[in-house]
């Protein structure tokens, strides 16, 4: 059973694709339209419904029923049953791959990647991941502290990852920082860096895995905290100048596989 058949029942109404993370990945992929791009980890298929209304033929891969259950139909979205590290898609089925914030849950990602590899001919496997060492800390540190020491053990350094990607699919890796803006539609972990009453909504915590899978105790602990701390003004006192910025570099990276056939 995947961890979202637990903790994924409301995680459309939250973690919506974000135009300006389909742009990004337009970018990196660089494939023509009418090609056949392999979600994996797909979710409730937001970015591969995202990618096919852009032109391109998509199939979504996820193995959580209740995620899959979600999912907006559309013509161009062909869903599959299965895991990374057994793709059920033929050999060199596909002109390309994505993989949005899904690594981190793959049991083998060696073998994952060399899944991906297979199905993919010669366009790019492109990976958005986080890695906690590379971003400016905000104010979850101060709520949440947990999910920060959970995270460098789930999410090792960018480049370990990356040189496991390459190790894997003979392939030259580049990393793009993922800058993020204020109004993120999808509404990941660090969506709300300048806007921190998200995270006092269930549905939203509901759809960040690392609040819905840990201690329910240190969560709610942090949420009152959190509350009583913009109601009181303290959190506006500590964080008033964030609202000035206009995007963040939070830890977020593209990685982007190309072949060189």
């Amino acid at each position: 059973m995947s961890a979202y058949d637990l903790i994924g029942k409301s995680y459309s109404k939250s973690r919506l694709p974000d135009p300006r993370i389909v742009d990004s990945l337009l970018n990196l992929l660089q494939v023509k339209k009418g090609s056949m791009i392999a979600d994996i980890g797909a979710g409730t298929g937001g970015y591969s419904r995202a990618l096919a209304e852009q032109g391109f033929i998509l199939y979504a891969v996820e193995p959580s029923m209740v995620m899959r259950a979600q999912a907006t139909p559309h013509p161009q979205v062909q869903w599959f049953t299965g895991y990374a590290e057994n793709l059920p898609l033929a050999t060199s089925s596909v002109d390309a791959v994505v993989s949005i914030l899904a690594i981190h849950h793959f049991s083998n990602l060696e073998q994952a990647v060399r899944e991906m590899n297979r199905v993919a001919r010669t366009g790019p496997l492109i990976f958005l991941t986080f890695d906690p060492r590379l971003g400016e800390k905000f104010c979850l540190n101060d709520y949440f502290p947990f999910i920060w020491e959970e995270a460098e053990d789930i999410f090792p350094p960018l480049n370990n990852i990356a040189a496991l990607i390459q190790a894997n699919t003979q392939r030259t890796v580049e990393a793009a920082t993922l800058m993020l803006p204020p109004d993120l539609s999808d509404m990941f972990l660090a969506a709300g860096w300048r806007r921190p009453e998200i995270y006092l909504n269930p549905e939203v915590r509901a759809g960040i895995s690392a609040l819905a899978l840990a201690d329910a105790s240190l969560v709610e602990k942090g949420v009152k905290l959190l509350e009583e701390d913009l109601i009181n003004g303290r959190w506006e006192a500590k964080y008033g100048e964030i609202q000035k910025l206009k995007e963040i570099n939070a830890g977020y990276r593209f990685l982007c596989a190309k072949s060189d056939r």
